[in-house]
């Protein structure tokens, strides 16, 4: 008998810690900031000193509601916190306050767009509160340290379903959920600084010869990255498909869960421990935390801040505004960027011209200030007003830049209109047939060889129309109306 071909099909779940915009820890009120000078942010309830007591982080909890609105999930009607033992350095009281039973969010799901322009939706199982570790630092030196400055921050655990396919689709949900807690002011989730990080559960399901095997399930710990998620993914695919054909009993039966780590220099995972399971943690209700009761016109107050997700807004963006996925990247990287392009529309903008000032001259001046557009401080009227201003012709697109720095420079002053703005700046178009055919009269005499080649060959008369518009613009020093040059060029190269 011959053995049938073997069917290989991985198996994907994550687990996302995104860390919470809060300025405060989770249980106390000291600060949360990044890098700065070890062991000097805590005090006596993040250090587990006895007799201390914590107290829940208002703002920690109503982003975490906000999260769990926003994946669909259906809110716990009561909640509670518990304790997780660990033993390890970095957790000074030796145990984790986080949520076992009652979760605050469960039984979501968040949909990812795929690359046909469908979307896919990715079940949720939970979506929890707890606090952060220390960080234990090694590098440089021939023993550990650790910091407890992290210890205590807000986190909100994210578990999906086992439903994404691949490294590839892995990285693509990674990507959307990231532009979501942005996008809704949940978390700034920046992975250089920690504030998210990935564990995806990866085995396979093989099929052969009538039997389906299924491989242990491999955790691997905090990848920092969409590129360690991407390819720690893919390797352990291909390390487990291996593992199996050279011994049919490498299975989740028989060798059960394990903890891997990621070697971002071999791009390799490597074997830490087995994975405890829950009652390796020895939970139990944490007796100085009171349980919530989360308020009904709190979810709806985080549902109607939640409003339209990302994802759905690019659709009618792309449907509306003639986008292409790649603009709405950046008009959609967070709400009030989304919003004040709208509001731009609604002030009379031209979409297509609007969309380029966006993507080009807005994003340039946000990208010099390390903010996003939408929190530039400059409102949707004079935005709208300068894409009115090149849309009828007053000012060319390459002049449109210098009017939106001045625009920028000029926004908290009295409001002034872009065409005032752009004719004291010297940069409202020549429109003048008489003084635009002397302009084009003088390229012409300044370029014989490039109106002897459009005349040889008509193949090259775009080219030379394109150089000579070119020239025009230089003679004027940027002010001439490049689509009446055009006109006139075309023009006299017919007669030419």
């Amino acid at each position: 008998m011959v053995a049938k071909e073997i069917q290989i099909r991985p198996i994907v779940g994550l687990e996302i810690h995104v860390q919470l915009s809060t300025r405060t820890k989770m249980f106390c009120r000291c600060p949360v900031e990044f890098a700065a000078a070890p062991n000097s942010r805590v005090c006596p309830v993040c250090l587990g000193l006895p007799g201390a007591l914590p107290v829940i982080n208002r703002r920690a909890y109503e982003l975490a509601l906000k999260a769990g609105v926003a994946l669909n999930c259906r809110v716990a009607a009561f909640t509670k916190w518990d304790r997780k033992s660990y033993y390890y350095p970095d957790m000074p009281k030796n145990y984790q306050i986080s949520q076992y039973d009652l979760p605050l969010s469960e039984d979501g799901l968040f949909e990812i767009p795929r690359p046909d322009g469908s979307t896919k939706a990715i079940g949720i199982i939970r979506a929890h509160l707890e606090e952060d570790a220390g960080k234990n630092m090694h590098e440089g030196l021939d023993h550990t340290r650790v910091d407890l400055n992290r210890a205590g921050t807000p986190l909100l655990e994210i578990v999906t379903r086992p439903d994404l396919c691949g490294a590839d689709e892995a990285q693509l949900f990674c990507t959307e959920l990231q532009r979501l807690v942005r996008y809704l002011g949940i978390s700034e989730a920046d992975m250089q600084k920690g504030q998210m990080r990935f564990e995806p559960n990866v085995n396979l399901a093989i099929s052969w010869n009538g039997r389906e095997y299924r491989t242990p399930i491999s955790e691997i710990k905090n990848l920092n990255s969409f590129r360690s998620v991407r390819l720690a993914i893919g390797y352990e695919i291909e390390r487990q498909a291996r593992e199996w054909k050279a011994d049919h009993d490498y299975t989740l039966e028989k060798r059960g869960k394990m903890n891997f780590g990621w070697d971002d220099v071999r791009e390799a995972t490597e074997f830490q421990r087995g994975k405890e399971e829950s009652h390796d943690y020895r939970y139990f209700p944490d007796p100085d935390l009171t349980p919530a009761v989360p308020e009904p016109n709190l979810i709806e107050a985080m549902r109607a801040e939640v409003g339209e997700l990302p994802v759905a807004r690019q659709r009618r963006f792309v449907a509306e505004y003639g986008m292409t996925d790649k603009d709405c990247e950046i008009i959609l990287a967070d709400r009030e960027t989304g919003v004040l392009y709208e509001d731009a529309i609604g002030a009379g903008a031209d979409a297509k011209t609007l969309t380029k000032h966006f993507i080009g001259i807005w994003n340039h001046i946000a990208s010099g200030t390390n903010r996003s557009v939408g929190r530039l401080g400059v409102d949707a009227a004079r935005i709208a007003d300068l894409a009115g201003i090149v849309t009828d012709g007053t000012v060319s697109a390459t002049a449109a830049q210098q009017v939106a720095d001045l625009i920028y420079r000029s926004r908290e002053g009295p409001p002034d209109s872009a065409e005032h703005i752009a004719a004291v700046a010297g940069l409202v178009q020549e429109r003048d047939e008489s003084a635009m055919q002397a302009w084009v009269d003088e390229a012409f005499a300044s370029n014989p060889k490039a109106i002897e080649d459009a005349a040889k060959n008509p193949k090259k008369a775009k080219a030379a129309v394109g150089f000579l518009r070119g020239q025009v613009m230089k003679l004027s020093k940027g002010k001439a109306d490049p689509r009446l040059a055009g006109e006139l060029i075309e023009k006299k190269l017919k007669e030419a």
